[in-house]
């Protein structure tokens, strides 16, 4: 992953990955962001915790 960010008055947890793309997941609860920040394995832990257990949305890519 290149990025996380986390928007704790939304519960958004936004990922950009290394293929570039974004992605936004909703109702994230803070202690979630917490152990992925903290985690070893960043990727294992969005596979297991956050792909697919949270809704998502890709974020599209601006032209330039």
């Amino acid at each position: 992953m290149k990025a996380v960010g986390y928007d704790e008055t939304t519960s958004t947890l936004e990922v950009v990955f290394n293929s570039g793309k974004t992605y936004l997941y909703f109702e994230v609860p803070k202690n979630v962001y917490l152990e992925l920040m903290e985690s070893d394995s960043k990727g294992s832990y969005m596979r297991d915790c956050v792909i697919d257990c949270y809704p998502y949305q890709q974020v599209k890519k601006r032209r330039r």
